[in-house]
């Protein structure tokens, strides 16, 4: 039990890496373009359809919240609301793209594909029942702009600035893991694509780091990406791993689901409804120890979105409920024709 323990946890380690050099680069990409994704949804029509499932197939919730504020902005309908949260698969997405790249990137392609047509479906679902949804909220602005840069700058390296207790201690935690895998205790243990991408990550975390202002440092890294999401990530990616490794090796969990593959791909439905991002871990662990076919992954992905749903739930009930309900009747319905041809 020890040894599952110490190898879950350095699994853990590497994937959260993974997932936190993601999410830094994502938060860099959505500071950088603030204004321009708008502008580009401002035209409804396929455009928005695209443009939706595309903001839904990037890692993590950033594209599905801001579809959500489009949405009740009028400016985008509720169908490409619907193919975003199709097309999205929330933090578990960096977590796929650190553990199979190769079949995370075929993945995005088929939901962002799917979040296109099932996006335009809707809309014509909606027409033909008459069913009314959120036209416009009264709300002028949900966040104020930023603007921020991040090229090294002067004040960044103020003694006060630089010599903060957070920015110390994030160095120094990143610097410990970068010298824990040095020695050989901590991560990939030999030089290959994964240790490179590994130690290539922890450069890229300290330079950001060491550069940027402290604001930036603060409210985005610290409060939004660590506060937010990466603990959340972090236990989710550790228990989840937990349970696969102590599944095969206790309980015969391989033959487990190998005889009830339906009631699997109904449960991995269910769990995607949880407006959360953690519970679909389960679903791709077991993925990644080829416990399940493809199949029931891309039904989990359809009908979970992450936390993206949230702000809409604050608004909105019935339009949660709407799009949620949506996204299981598609997901069982893709999964089924999926599972039947053996996929």
């Amino acid at each position: 039990m020890k040894e599952i323990g110490i190898l879950v946890l350095s699994r853990c380690v590497v994937v959260v890496l993974f997932v936190f050099s993601m999410m830094l680069l994502v938060d860099y990409l959505n500071v950088l373009t603030r204004g321009k994704l708008t502008q580009l949804l401002s035209k409804r029509g396929w455009r928005q359809y695209l443009t939706a499932s595309f903001l839904g197939s990037t890692p993590g919730c950033l594209g599905a919240f801001l579809t959500v504020y489009l949405y009740i902005r009028g400016i985008v309908t509720i169908g490409a609301l619907t193919g975003c949260m199709i097309a999205t698969s929330g933090d578990e997405a960096f977590v796929m793209l650190a553990l199979f790249p190769g079949k995370a990137f075929l993945l995005f392609g088929i939901l962002f594909v799917l979040g296109i047509l099932l996006g335009w479906i809707t809309d014509k679902i909606i027409r033909f029942f008459k069913i009314s949804t959120c036209r416009e909220c009264p709300v002028e602005v949900l966040h104020k702009e930023e603007k921020i840069t991040f090229l090294p700058q002067r004040a960044s390296f103020h003694r006060e600035n630089f010599f903060s207790p957070l920015r110390v201690s994030l160095i120094s935690l990143f610097l410990l893991i970068f010298f824990l895998n040095l020695g050989g205790w901590l991560g990939p243990e030999r030089w290959g694509f994964e240790r490179i991408a590994f130690v290539s990550f922890l450069f890229f975390i300290l330079y950001v780091l060491v550069t940027v202002p402290p604001h930036y440092l603060e409210e985005h890294i610290y409060r939004h990406l660590i506060q937010k999401h990466l603990w959340r990530v972090f236990l989710w990616t550790f228990f989840a791993l937990l349970f696969v490794e102590i599944g095969l090796k206790y309980y015969h969990l391989q033959e487990f689901v190998a005889k009830h593959t339906m009631g699997i791909l109904l449960t991995s439905a269910l769990v995607g409804i949880i407006p959360e991002s953690g519970p679909h871990m389960v679903f791709v662990m077991m993925f990644d120890k080829g416990l399940i076919p493809f199949s029931i992954l891309l039904v989990s992905s359809i009908v979970q979105d992450g936390h993206g749903m949230l702000p809409l739930f604050s608004y909105t009930v019935k339009d949660s409920l709407l799009v949620k309900g949506l996204n299981v009747v598609f997901g069982l319905g893709v999964g089924l024709l999926l599972l039947r041809l053996k996929v």
